[in-house]
């Protein structure tokens, strides 16, 4: 649990799709106190604001992964790129999912999709997923979570492992290597896959790719040793596709309590790469945004304490030093 009176009266400040968390990982509330907030993410901040902006057909902007109107390589007003938009179908549907609101709040929503959202590649029913990897992952949890028959699509991250045990969203273009971004959206939608459900026919499939990045020390080329690059260490909120030794030692931390294991001793690297951005005052700096639309902002500008990142980082610290 975090030691820091002070850094949890900050954290519980938040909104309540953070706040319950805090109370449940960090604080030790007993568990009526964190589901009561828990419950309140569908009515109030960022889950209600959410809710609210879903559209009548059960989608999000009108679309499944792109708004119904979005141009690819739209440029912004200042002369960049607007970059990758957020407000679609799987974005709202994972963050709502992922700050803990009730799939009772989205009652009808499953059966809405079924009938009226089609995936922009190949025009492919919502459920049934597309040929992405991190697509087909968070829609694999997003499924499991409103109670539908996702066990085709997880069935098909079985058939589609990379031979050096992960995954890569290219491999429609012929790629036989695994991508830390691709393995790691996989293995996060695989573990909510048999929270959700207590399915475990994926697990050896998960294992794997755990292993995959396990093996690199989430940090490194297994070839050269070289950090794979500076996104890895780069600590950015929300996560979206985007891979960080952040990203995947909170992963990381929920399997293994998941498995019932101890935290894997090849991490350390990482998790000491993360207790060094750690401020003096306890928190963690918002590094970057991942550039694109979103409907309302859920975190801090860049440069400033992240009560996000200062929570996931103290998580993990916490958990990787008692165990």
């Amino acid at each position: 649990m975090a030691s820091d009176p002070a850094l949890v009266d900050w954290l519980l400040t938040s909104d309540p799709a953070l706040r319950w968390q805090v109370e449940r990982d960090l604080v030790g509330a007993p568990p009526e106190q964190w589901r009561a907030t828990r419950d309140r993410v569908a009515t109030e901040g960022f889950g209600a604001a959410m809710l609210a902006r879903q559209d009548p057909d059960g989608q999000w902007a009108g679309g499944a992964f792109f708004p119904k109107d979005h141009v690819d390589g739209e440029p912004a007003g200042d002369g960049g790129w607007v970059g990758q938009p957020w407000t679609a179908t799987t974005w709202s549907l994972t963050s709502l999912r992922e700050w803990g609101v009730d799939a009772s709040a989205l009652d009808g929503t499953a059966d809405k999709l079924a009938a009226n959202s089609r995936w922009e590649c190949d025009d492919l029913p919502y459920w049934g997923g597309e040929v992405d990897c991190c697509i087909n992952a968070v829609t694999l949890a997003n499924g499991a979570w409103l109670g539908v028959d996702m066990t085709g699509l997880a069935r098909w991250f079985v058939e589609h492992h990379q031979p050096d045990g992960g995954w890569n969203c290219e491999w429609v273009e012929g790629s036989t290597r695994s991508s830390f971004h691709s393995t790691l959206n996989t293995v996060k939608g695989l573990l909510a896959w048999e929270q959700l459900t207590g399915d475990d026919t994926v697990r050896e499939a998960r294992h794997a790719g755990e292993e995959y990045l396990l093996d690199r020390e989430l940090l490194y080329r297994r070839s050269t040793k070289e950090l794979i690059g500076p996104w890895a260490t780069c600590l950015a909120y929300p996560y979206r596709w985007v891979y960080s030794i952040l990203n995947a030692a909170d992963h990381l931390r929920s399997s293994a309590l998941h498995d019932g294991t101890d935290p894997d001793p090849r991490m350390a690297d990482a998790v000491e790469r993360i207790r060094a951005d750690r401020q003096p005052d306890g928190r963690w700096l918002q590094e970057r945004r991942h550039p694109g639309k979103v409907w309302f902002e859920v975190d801090v500008p860049v440069g400033e304490p992240s009560p996000w990142l200062t929570f996931f980082a103290t998580r993990v610290l916490s958990w990787w030093d008692e165990r």
